[in-house]
């Protein structure tokens, strides 16, 4: 039988994860219980996760353990806000979601290679927010007002991390998928978001290859001390949420998959 392995990554240890029946991941300067994997030991960036957020286990588990997994294992990351769900269901107690938190490959997977999130819309953006963010996107195009086909990837991310920036970091991937990647920001106004997917060992493999060398080029651009607030602080987690949907989509075959945001409170 088919079985599946999923990481949640945190940055702070909560007691709630640990019912989930997830391999607990810590990341970030606290301290983890031995219940938590730690991306400290062997091949590791855990000193970028100020940066890179959840990359920083991707990048630990890619370098010490994938190598460990077998070819045939199903193996997911979500995050501790964040969770795969075996069938769709808005969930609104933490019961709820420990009813419905995905906890083995669906037979639906037979015939696809990767599993990514059902997407997030990005058109019809707050106009109030749209001239006080997009306000350059606006002087190049004042239609974008108008025409939701160009309220797309590209202008959400203008917006919300820096003007240009996405540009700048697509000009460091090789010259075909610099083509096809910024076709496809501009082409869509959807994405598959949190670096949230599930795959296999080979796909796995590629995905955080082609991921990490484009990320640790794009350093050479950006650096790292200088990325500061909320909207740039994260900056390589933000590119690699919408690199994930192209390249999925890109290089194997897929299935958009049910996924939900819980916080847990204390009478949840």
């Amino acid at each position: 039988m088919t079985k599946i392995e999923i990481y949640c990554v945190t940055n702070v240890e909560l007691k709630h994860l640990e019912q989930l029946n997830l391999n607990l991941a810590g990341v970030g300067d606290k301290k983890f219980n031995r219940g938590y994997i730690s991306s400290l030991r062997g091949k590791n960036i855990q000193y970028k996760e100020r940066n890179y957020s959840e990359l920083a286990f991707h990048y630990w588990f890619w370098k010490n353990e994938l190598k460990k997994i077998d070819k045939d294992l199903w193996v997911g990351f979500c995050q501790k806000r964040r969770f795969w769900l075996k069938s769709k269901k808005k969930i609104t107690s933490f019961k709820q979601l420990k009813k419905y938190i995905l906890k083995k490959p669906s037979k639906k997977w037979a015939n696809y290679e990767s599993i990514i999130c059902k997407p997030i819309k990005l058109d019809n953006p707050k106009k109030m927010k749209l001239f006080k963010r997009g306000y350059k996107n606006l002087l190049k195009d004042p239609s974008i007002i108008y025409d939701k086909k160009k309220q797309n990837i590209k202008l959400h991310f203008d917006m919300h991390h820096g003007f240009g920036i996405l540009d700048k970091a697509i000009n460091h991937l090789k010259k075909n998928e610099r083509i096809l990647f910024r076709k496809f920001v501009n082409e869509n106004n959807s994405f598959n978001p949190h670096i949230m997917f599930i795959s296999k060992k080979k796909i796995i493999d590629k995905w955080f290859k082609s991921l990490f060398s484009w990320l640790f080029s794009c350093e050479k651009e950006f650096g790292l001390k200088n990325l500061k607030g909320y909207d740039q602080q994260r900056l390589y987690a933000y590119l690699a949420e919408r690199y994930l949907s192209f390249w999925f989509k890109k290089n194997t075959k897929y299935l958009e998959w049910y996924w939900t945001f819980f916080e847990k409170k204390s009478n949840s």
